[in-house]
Parts: structure tokens; sequence; C-alpha cells
């Protein structure tokens, strides 16, 4: 079993609780992690249990904190943007970040290919430990893609949505049917929405897992995320006080 967790923004006792439970293999952290002491610390209770990964949001780089905790833990090769990596047997391509109108809001044509392109025009009282600011490091450049798109995987997890949410993005559509992955996973938008209608014209299965929500590898919901509509009835999993349901 591999779960994947909706934004955590810092707060980590429903992960802990969740693997206790269920017992996973593996768990994807999808970004907004935003520890505030060093993730291997944070999930320290579990780190014997269950194969830690992760992708990074758009608030990892909200401050120095954030960005140490997580890219400066002991958990920093974890990290599965720009990379596939095998996890628990499923190979898994990973996504982290956003995209940024400075750099690039697809379809638009990008304004910089790769992080050196940008640093050089940001000029070096701008710099951030000697590359491109610090909230840029959670910015999505072409190059981040051009990487995928050589790869091929079975899942494929973003913090960014698919076109099939109001707010996603075609290009992660096509980075998806490039890697040739019948599923993908992500965070950022706190929502859950029901993709089911769109698998057909996507060409794969899409799921969006809410705010601190955790989903299983067959889209079943394990824990409702904090701002998705209540389920029905007698549906879902207990985890946490809360139950899980479909949108």
């Amino acid at each position: 079993m591999i779960l994947f967790l909706g934004d955590p923004h810092g707060r980590f006792d429903h992960v802990i609780e969740a693997v206790m439970a269920c017992h996973p293999e593996a768990i994807v952290l999808l970004g907004d992690i935003q520890a505030r002491r060093p993730l291997d610390i944070e999930l320290a209770p579990i780190l014997g249990m269950t194969d830690v990964w992760f992708i990074h949001g758009n608030h990892d780089t909200d401050s120095d904190l954030y960005y140490d905790n997580l890219f400066g833990s002991a958990l920093a090769d974890k990290c599965l943007h720009g990379r596939v990596a095998e996890i628990a047997g499923v190979r898994i391509a990973g996504l982290g970040g956003v995209f940024r109108g400075q750099v690039w809001i697809p379809p638009e044509p990008w304004n910089y290919l790769m992080p050196k392109d940008f640093a050089a025009h940001c000029g070096a009282g701008n710099l951030w430990r000697g590359g491109v600011p610090r909230k840029h490091r959670s910015t999505i450049f072409p190059s981040d893609l051009s990487v995928l798109f050589s790869e091929k995987a079975e899942v494929l997890v973003t913090h960014e949505a698919p076109s099939a949410h109001p707010h996603g993005f075609s290009v992660l559509d096509e980075l998806a049917n490039s890697l040739g992955v019948t599923k993908t996973f992500h965070g950022h938008h706190h929502d859950r929405r029901d993709y089911s209608g769109h698998s057909l014209r996507l060409g794969f299965d899409a799921y969006g897992v809410g705010l601190r929500g955790i989903t299983d590898i067959n889209g079943q919901v394990l824990l409702a995320g904090e701002q998705d509509d209540a389920p029905e009835p007698g549906t879902g999993v207990a985890l946490g006080g809360r139950r899980s349901g479909r949108r």
C-alpha cells in the first residue's frame, strides 16, 4: 500500500496516526509541508515503519525555516521533484512547486528555461545562497519538465493540478501521457473534486488530495480533507475522528 497525503501545512499527527493504523509500505507528501522542525524529526515515530517520500509546494519556500527543515533534513534525498523512483514496487514520477508568471505560466511561452537563466536576470543582490531567490526555489521551470519527458512511470505526483481542475494545467496532462502513467495525484488546492468524467479525455485517472487528506494508490479516500464536502452517511474509512467520502 502507498498513501498520498494532501498539504500538511505544519501538522503531522494525522500522518503518524495513518501509518500506525494502515501500515503502508510508503507514503508520499504532496507539498506545502511547512515543517517547523526537520522533517525527519517531525516524522520520527514512523520512520522505521514506512518509506517516506515528498514533493515540495509553493509554501515550502516561504521562509528559511521551512526550506531548511525540508531540504536540509535527513529526508532530503527522498524528494521526488524532477525524478522517477521505484517506491514499493511502483515507478513514481514527481514534480513539486508551482507555475509563476515571472518564469512561466503555461500555455504561454516561458520567460526563462532554467534556474540559472533566471538567476542571471535577478542580479547578484537578489540571489539567495548563490542561486535564484528563495521564493523561486519552488517555481516550476521548463527544464524541470524536460527531464521528466524522457522518463517512464506508472504514477505522477504533482503539487499543481492537471487540466481537469478549474485551475489546472494541460501541460501536466501532456507530461502524464508522455510518462505513460495510469494515475496522477496532486495537492495545492485543498479540495478533492470528482475527476472521473475526465479520465477518457485525460488518458489517466486523476486524484486531488484535500487539505490534510489521505488517499491510497487506488484512489480510495482514507481520510477526508478538512475542506472536503461532508461524506455520504456510512461511507469512507474512519481515521482521526473524521470520515472519508467522495465528492
